[in-house]
């Protein structure tokens, strides 16, 4: 007899009375609710996350399901951590830095002034310290992170008149995604606003900002910034490699099987490989489209890196002095750093810069 006549004559009791077990276990369906500080406009970062839902839905054949709603819909943009705390929803996307009002430990997760780049990010938080101190901080807030993609190193901004000095930048009323850049700017002189994204466009067609900051080509390009703003500089040295966020309610992580938990953790981890990859293929693109729209590509003069690079120390050892806990996290990342840069300095670094040189 066939293993399907045999379940169908026999039933659970006569499979067991011959030996065999059902390959899949009965289960009941799991629903989530995730909610993003990102709006759907935004392919490539709100885009994690549907590659998540649907990469947990086809692993668990339909059981475990994790439903996706932008910013605005469940809750505003800024409201997600207060909702995991809450158990109001089981997980969000967002950028940690966001939060840094709670803790400035939140901007360490996502990205820092003259931080790591996103290989170096991932590399610390999978085989450094990195996931371990920062789940012990985030615990009290009832959730623990993974990545939901890196966008590498960022442009840095939109301005309505040109940066020839860091003069330039006192009084300017700019865009800021959060964190620790900026506390450097304000020591800078930069009058910080942080503001969901769909905001930003209508501030600075007013006058009400007279710069921003966001990600890089392809989304900047989606949110109109060239038509309100020329002149686009970069790097944007606060940050080298923002890491995207999950963030998973750990109660509600914890009532999950065994099955399910592995089932999460593989997307996660599918759709923060899909979202990398996508900004390093679809930001040159957008960067050539905005340059033949007249876009004003220009390089941070060095003096304004330096007054950048010396503010952000300060910040750093200002926050250091204050918060152990901080000062913890933040010295084994600068050591980690330490060793990448090395690292670097004979692997990528002059890879990339013989072959700026070369015509391929």
């Amino acid at each position: 007899m066939d293993r399907r006549s045999l379940i169908k004559n026999a039933g659970i009791a006569g499979i067991l009375a011959a030996g065999a077990a059902p390959a899949v276990h009965a289960q009941a369906a799991v629903r989530w609710r995730l909610a993003a500080s990102f709006p759907k406009s935004l392919d490539t970062i709100f885009g994690s996350a549907e590659m998540l839902s649907r990469t947990v839905k086809a692993m668990s054949g339909g059981k475990f399901e994790v439903s996706v709603h932008p910013a605005g819909e469940l809750m505003p943009a800024f409201g997600v951590v207060d909702a995991l705390q809450a158990d109001t929803i089981e997980m969000a996307q967002t950028a940690s830095y966001y939060f840094t009002g709670k803790n400035p430990i939140f901007a360490l997760s996502c990205a820092a002034p003259f931080g790591l780049t996103a290989r170096q990010m991932a590399s610390w938080k999978l085989h450094g310290n990195g996931h371990k101190l920062l789940d012990a901080f985030f615990a009290e807030y009832n959730f623990h992170a993974r990545s939901a993609g890196n966008t590498g190193t960022q442009m840095g901004g939109w301005y309505r008149k040109e940066i020839k000095s860091a003069a330039d930048l006192k009084g300017l009323k700019m865009r800021l995604g959060g964190g620790l850049f900026g506390e450097a700017m304000a020591k800078l002189g930069v009058v910080s606003q942080n503001m969901p994204a769909g905001d930003v466009y209508q501030a600075l067609e007013k006058g009400t900002l007279d710069a921003c900051e966001f990600v890089g080509p392809h989304d900047d390009a989606k949110l109109g910034f060239n038509k309100v703003a020329p002149y686009y500089y970069y790097p944007g040295w606060w940050e080298g490699g923002a890491d995207l966020e999950f963030l998973v309610n750990n109660k509600a992580y914890a009532k999950l099987s065994g099955e399910n938990k592995a089932i999460l953790d593989a997307a996660m981890a599918v759709a923060a490989t899909d979202m990398t990859a996508k900004y390093d293929a679809f930001n040159p693109i957008a960067l050539k489209k905005l340059v033949a729209e007249k876009t004003q590509l220009k390089a941070f003069p060095k003096a304004v890196m330096d007054a950048g690079f010396k503010a952000s120390m300060e910040v750093f050892a200002e926050h250091d002095a204050k918060s152990p806990e901080f000062k913890k996290i933040h010295q084994d990342m600068r050591a980690f750093q330490r060793d990448q840069i090395l690292w670097n300095r004979f692997s990528e670094y002059p890879f990339n810069q013989y072959m700026n040189g070369q015509k391929i």
